[in-house]
């Protein structure tokens, strides 16, 4: 893997990047937007599980009015965090926690879809607003914290040996 980086970071693409003193802040900073926005986004959804906010409202709704925030910063998010590896593959490739922060993404991302797919299933079978069990807590309050350390990961990053 070391060696890819290496020579990823030889790249005419990874050079520019790294020579445009202006493009890895403005990435970071669409980047970190980006994160924000995602963990609001299942922050809030999470929230409604545990009946904390809108309990009012059906889970379905919850979950359709934030769901395209979180997949369309998902998709940003996941394009910036591309050039910025692009940037500095070295630094990346070496960093444990920019693997343990990929591998905890990558348990959010599913956890998203099976989320929506179990919403999806709740809905055709006519099931309005069920009230969450306590599976379904723990699964909110391991979602919230999941993606606590996501970012703390990513912000570890800079910081890793």
């Amino acid at each position: 893997m070391f060696e890819f980086a290496e020579w990823l970071g030889s790249t005419p693409l990874s050079v520019a990047i790294q020579s445009r003193l202006w493009l890895t802040p403005l990435l970071q900073t669409i980047h970190i937007t980006m994160v924000g926005i995602v963990f609001v986004s299942m922050l809030c959804v999470a929230l409604r599980v545990l009946g904390k906010m809108r309990a009012d409202e059906p889970l379905a709704e919850v979950w359709h009015r934030f769901a395209p925030w979180f997949w369309a910063a998902l998709g940003v998010m996941a394009g910036t965090g591309l050039v910025l590896v692009i940037g500095e593959p070295v630094r990346q490739a070496t960093a444990l926690s920019f693997w343990l922060k990929m591998a905890l993404l990558a348990i959010g991302v599913i956890s998203a879809l099976a989320f929506g797919r179990a919403i999806k299933a709740a809905v055709t079978a006519g099931v309005v607003n069920p009230a969450p069990s306590g599976r379904a807590r723990v699964v909110a309050v391991a979602t919230i914290l999941l993606w606590v350390a996501i970012i703390f990961l990513g912000r570890w990053i800079a910081y890793d040996v």
